[in-house]
């Protein structure tokens, strides 16, 4: 069974029975079958995706041999993956897990698009969870921090996440593979494909907070929650350049610091060509102008502070989606 598939059963059987539509020795049943089958993965020798290359335990393999192994199972086929991170706090049943994958479930032709996404866990129980899911998962194996609980904004220990983050990024460019990434952000839900809105010619693309109608305006607002990035002679020195900024801005995050370093000669020398996504179909709780429910392929949960804020709002627009698909048929 598919990562998406078994992620999609699951989904749906703790819908029925909040609804009370199942009987409960059939929900028990279906509890215990999914309980034998968490144990058997998490002490199967198999702790891989099924697409994985003969099953190669990973956990066995060095750090860049493991990512390096996942990157090619989760491969759409042209080098290109889609990244995502996961701590305990958002894994928790009920949490912004099970509310994005709810979203690749009733998205338009979206589920297949979790067989190409590579969760990077912070902690031993988001990677157990992952796991459970037959998910694409890379340990960060993170040192010197804590990062299984949701972290404060700019807190020294949200600060030490993010960098992490963008530093693991650079070595996936350096891999040879470009990348999707809500990569600092699950709160993120996917109802169609996003990479028909990609443009073609830019090497960093990137959504925003607040799009004033140019892709190539620098004073847009970038969110970097959701990006696109090719690898190449250019991202892959701009990466570098934008994480040793940090040392001159150390308590500041990547965007903020990639709105610093935006204008810097060494970008134009570089020749990067950088591009802002149209708020139109990447969208987000922090852009005011009404959404089209036609064309949005993402929204952003953004804009929001804390756990509990971000569920009732994605609840809020999951409710919407379906509102909306329940006019087509």
């Amino acid at each position: 069974m598919a990562f998406s598939d078994f992620a999609t059963a699951g989904l749906e059987l703790r819908s029925l029975a909040r609804r009370g539509l199942v009987p409960i020795v059939v929900f028990v049943t279906a509890a215990v079958s999914c309980a034998l089958l968490y144990d058997t993965l998490m002490t199967s020798s198999l702790r891989w995706p099924l697409s994985s290359p003969m099953g190669v335990a990973v956990d066995a393999a060095e750090p860049a041999d493991q990512l390096e192994m996942i990157l090619r199972a989760a491969d759409m086929g042209n080098k290109t993956v889609i990244l995502t991170t996961l701590n305990d706090a958002w894994a928790e049943p009920g949490s912004i897990l099970d509310l994005f994958l709810e979203s690749f479930r009733i998205g338009n032709g979206t589920s297949q698009l979790l067989n190409h996404m590579v969760f990077i866990t912070m902690d031993q129980k988001a990677h157990e969870r992952c796991l459970s899911m037959r998910g694409h998962c890379f340990d960060l194996n993170t040192k010197g921090a804590n990062l299984s609980e949701q972290k404060d904004y700019n807190t020294p220990d949200y600060l030490n996440m993010m960098w992490q983050r963008l530093d693991l990024q650079r070595q996936v460019l350096e891999k040879g593979y470009n990348f999707v990434s809500t990569f600092q952000d699950t709160d993120i839900l996917w109802f169609r494909n996003p990479l028909p809105h990609f443009y073609a010619e830019g090497d960093f693309q990137v959504s925003c907070d607040r799009f004033f109608g140019n892709a190539t305006d620098l004073e847009n607002w970038p969110s970097n929650g959701f990006n696109y990035v090719k690898s190449n002679n250019r991202t892959i020195p701009f990466f570098k350049y934008w994480y040793s900024a940090r040392t001159k801005h150390p308590n500041d995050h990547d965007q903020t610091v990639f709105n610093y370093i935006k204008h810097d000669a060494f970008l134009r020398e570089l020749g990067l060509t950088i591009r802002f996504l149209d708020t139109k179909y990447i969208n987000g709780l922090c852009e005011i102008r009404s959404r089209d429910w036609n064309a949005i392929c993402t929204m952003h949960a953004n804009c929001r502070v804390g756990l509990s804020s971000k569920l009732s709002e994605m609840r809020g627009m999951l409710d919407q989606w379906r509102k909306y698909m329940s006019t087509k048929h």
